[in-house]
């Protein structure tokens, strides 16, 4: 059966390659792009670096730099408003996946209409955005090689999954020296994110060839430098290992899919404002424990290519092995429950019932090996809480 790839059509990888981002946009055939970035990247001077590189191109820019962490509804609306109101042509997006999931929005609302809500899977964006430059400062989402956008509902505070290939980036800049500057904490939470998105595309029901060769290249990179980028911030091998494995991995679930893990982790996001890397980490070994039976050849691939397994090892084992070294990474990059990171108890407990059907409305549970009723969602959550 043959599968459908998504990719963008343009990528420019390595040290200094943001430099290039003038001439990708040459090449789209653009003239009036609109910047949208965060306001902590205005104020490191990145964003006003970029809109002057691309002014000096000829092009005529502005910069949104209103995105927020998991964007919202209210946010995408801001943007939308700067597009239209300025007559943009295209879209360049400066940041983690924040700004570059806000941008993939903007862009379908610019040429579809209707809310965000119109477009939460499983339906369909029918017209193509605006031409779109992604530009990731983080090593993490992957969201600039991916076919996925993820809005909160600032009514609901639900978070929409929203799937498409007229959201897969026209253009690509991967730079590895634009992380440099991620915190410790940022680093750990973006990296298991990669993790995540490498191990789900690896273990899911929509697994292939051609994303399996991503997801296992990544997951073997990740597991070995993601020690070393958190330690060591300025290691510059590490960074730029971690910086092309998130993109190989954004590239296998954006082919793939995800599954439970992030399935679950987008309602914890969207109650209680856990970075969406983070509440993956607090759940990333407990949905594998609860999984790994189902799919126990699939996993104990991933514990073999990590190196928390030997080739001798049984499946189970190999299986076993992962789980143990999962709860073990966790300790090590200090990822805290969500007790520990100061969610209340009793509003965490309250939401269950409703972060479980959150989570299997989303989609990605069904794309799990073993496909969680709502009760054992419920479990799982309660089982991760300390």
């Amino acid at each position: 059966m043959a599968i459908a790839v998504f990719a963008p059509s343009v990528m420019r990888i390595g040290a200094g390659a943001i430099s290039e981002a003038s001439s990708v946009l040459k090449g789209m055939e653009v003239n009036h792009p609109l910047i949208v970035t965060d306001a902590f990247l205005v104020r490191l001077g990145l964003a006003e670096s970029l809109r002057r590189q691309l002014e000096k191109a000829g092009f005529a820019c502005s910069v949104f730099s209103e995105t927020v962490p998991d964007p919202t509804t209210e946010a995408v609306a801001a943007g939308l408003r700067a597009f239209q109101q300025g007559e943009h042509d295209a879209l360049v997006s400066l940041g983690g996946g924040s700004s570059i999931d806000s941008a993939k929005a903007i862009g379908m609302l610019a040429s579809n209409g209707g809310r965000v809500r119109d477009f939460k899977v499983p339906n369909e964006i029918p017209r193509k955005t605006p031409p779109h430059l992604a530009i990731p400062t983080t090593a993490g989402t992957g969201s600039e090689v991916s076919r996925f956008t993820v809005i909160t509902d600032s009514e609901t505070d639900e978070k929409m999954l929203i799937a498409g290939a007229p959201l897969v980036p026209n253009a690509a800049i991967v730079d590895f020296e634009l992380s440099m500057s991620m915190p410790p904490r940022l680093t750990a939470d973006t990296g298991t994110d990669s993790l995540t998105h490498a191990i789900e595309a690896h273990v899911s029901r929509k697994a292939n060839a051609f994303a399996d060769a991503f997801a296992m290249t990544a997951m073997k990179t990740i597991w070995t430098e993601l020690p070393i980028a958190f330690r060591e911030p300025g290691n510059r091998r590490a960074r730029e290992s971690m910086m092309l494995a998130a993109t190989q991995a954004g590239m296998a679930f954006s082919n793939a899919s995800v599954a439970l893990v992030h399935g679950m982790s987008r309602p914890i996001g969207a109650h209680f404002h856990v970075p969406h890397g983070l509440s993956n980490a607090m759940l990333l070994p407990a949905v594998t424990a609860f999984s790994v039976k189902a799919g126990e050849s699939r996993y104990a691939e991933c514990a073999r290519t990590m190196g928390v397994a030997n080739p001798s090892d049984s499946d189970a084992n190999a299986g076993r092995k992962l789980i143990d070294a999962l709860f073990e990474r966790n300790r090590d990059l200090e990822v805290p429950s969500p007790k520990k990171f100061g969610i209340p108890e009793e509003h965490y407990f309250a939401l269950i019932p409703i972060m479980a059907k959150q989570a299997l409305d989303s989609g990605s549970p069904s794309n799990n090996p073993r496909i969680p009723s709502s009760e054992e969602i419920e479990e799982i959550y309660r089982s991760v809480w300390a």
